[in-house]
């Protein structure tokens, strides 16, 4: 990452401030299998009684991208982090999708203005109102 991206630009990653923040008072406890690196306040400070825990994004800021192991421990779930509980995926949990909304890939139902495809018709059930229509 460049440095003018680091200082302005929040959704590639960390800024120079995370950066030092992070240095200053964070303590890594581990990372996951998208290279997202987790830290703890190692001063002990908290928020609303919490030790404070935060993530640097391995690439692009998507919340989705937080596996659930680590999400439970990011929100104070769980004590533990996964790197010390010994956690072991269950057989329903899927892999991770990334979020893909406002984007050209996201998905569109048939009919959708987006899709480039026309709606079908209505079929007849169904009557417009009209300004000064008398409802029935």
């Amino acid at each position: 990452m460049s440095l003018f991206s680091e200082i302005f630009v929040w959704w590639h990653g960390q800024t120079m401030g995370t950066r030092l923040y992070t240095w200053r008072k964070g303590r890594l406890i581990g990372s996951d299998a998208q290279g997202n690196r987790y830290y703890q306040a190692k001063d002990g400070a908290a928020i609303d009684g919490n030790v404070r825990r935060w993530v640097i994004y391995n690439g692009l800021a998507e919340a989705s991208r937080v596996p659930p192991e680590w999400h439970g421990w990011l929100h104070h779930t769980v004590d533990l982090p996964p790197t010390e509980d010994g956690y072991v995926p269950r057989e329903w949990e899927k892999p991770h999708v990334p979020n893909l909304t406002g984007t050209t890939h996201a998905w569109r139902p048939q009919g959708s203005l987006h899709k480039g495809a026309r709606r079908a018709g209505t079929t007849g059930d169904y009557e417009a109102w009209r300004p000064g229509q008398t409802p029935r």
